[in-house]
């Protein structure tokens, strides 16, 4: 018998199948993003909500107990050191749910995105 997977087609619909503390997160986050990078399109990319400017900008996603945030590995390698204290990989960080997410900093990351994307064209 074949699982049903959820096919998301929108951010909210995404952001809504998540308890409400998680729900306030992933707001903050969208609304982060949207403040750095107001001509991005919202868009859903590999099930998860996606920013899109002139192509991929930043995708993020709730999980158990952090919320991923996935700017690409030329923005983790820029913010090495400010992302020290987080769990980070390739192009990928960590930020777990029971401590403050750095809104501050994931707004500067998005903006070092919108700068690297633009410059590509």
């Amino acid at each position: 018998m074949k699982t049903l997977e959820k096919r998301f087609e929108t951010i909210d619909e995404y952001i809504a199948t998540f308890p409400r503390n998680v729900q306030g997160i992933l707001e903050e986050l969208r609304q982060t993003i949207r403040d750095s990078a107001p001509d991005a399109k919202e868009a859903i990319s590999y099930q998860i909500p996606t920013f899109k400017l002139n192509g991929n900008l930043v995708h993020f996603a709730a999980w158990k107990s952090h919320v991923g945030f996935y700017p690409g590995s030329s923005a983790i390698s820029k913010f090495k050191k400010e992302l020290s204290r987080y769990e980070v990989a390739k192009g990928t960080v960590r930020f777990p749910t029971n401590e403050p997410i750095p809104f501050d900093l994931i707004g500067k990351i998005v903006k070092y995105r919108v700068k690297e994307n633009l410059d590509k064209r």
